[in-house]
């Protein structure tokens, strides 16, 4: 398997894993990802070079959201101070899920954000999704906090976060790397 940057031409299949992953967490009982996303929207952060995509062969089969920019009114300004890099929108494809792409895209990420300068990986994840959370803690995350709706720390428009942070380090993930090397943080 390889690791790609997405490619505007991407889109259309970013959607169908959202799609695909929404109708599972509601089959699980989860509202996790019952909003429509902005196509608009995916497109800016794919053009933005944050959006990265895991191919089997021909088959797109995982995604994951890798940034150095951080959603208002998460974390705190002490938390914001250290060099952190902040994961959203992982996602494996079901005819994938058990093989641990989701693990090896973490360890990924982990070291890609450790080249960058990065001290935390970082996410927030479906305050009400405990499976996640409890998935995330498995993969060596550390609970911070949550954030409820309306309980912002620096103001934000969206509130509502379970909040986890793991060190980075370098991790021998697996995958071919086809993507460029990031910026060092405070390079850009």
């Amino acid at each position: 398997m390889r690791i790609t940057p997405a490619q505007p031409s991407d889109v259309s299949q970013l959607l169908a894993f959202r799609s695909e992953a929404a109708a599972w967490l509601s089959r699980l009982g989860t509202d996790q990802w019952q909003r429509p996303y902005p196509a608009d929207r995916l497109l800016d952060t794919v053009e933005g070079g944050t959006v990265f995509m895991v191919r089997d062969g021909a088959a797109t089969v995982a995604t994951i959201t890798l940034t150095p920019a951080v959603e208002s009114g998460l974390w705190t300004e002490q938390e914001l101070s250290e060099p952190s890099m902040f994961i959203s929108k992982l996602s494996v494809l079901r005819t994938h899920a058990g093989q641990n792409v989701g693990g090896r895209l973490l360890d990924w990420a982990g070291d890609r954000a450790h080249r960058a300068g990065a001290k935390w990986l970082r996410l927030d994840a479906w305050t009400t999704n405990e499976d996640l959370q409890a998935y995330y803690l498995r993969q060596g995350f550390a609970y911070v906090r949550t954030v409820l709706e309306g309980a912002a720390i620096s103001g934000g428009p969206r509130v509502s976060g379970w909040l986890a942070q793991r060190p980075t380090r370098p991790a021998e993930h697996g995958f071919v790397d086809e993507t460029l090397e990031s910026e060092r943080l405070g390079d850009g």
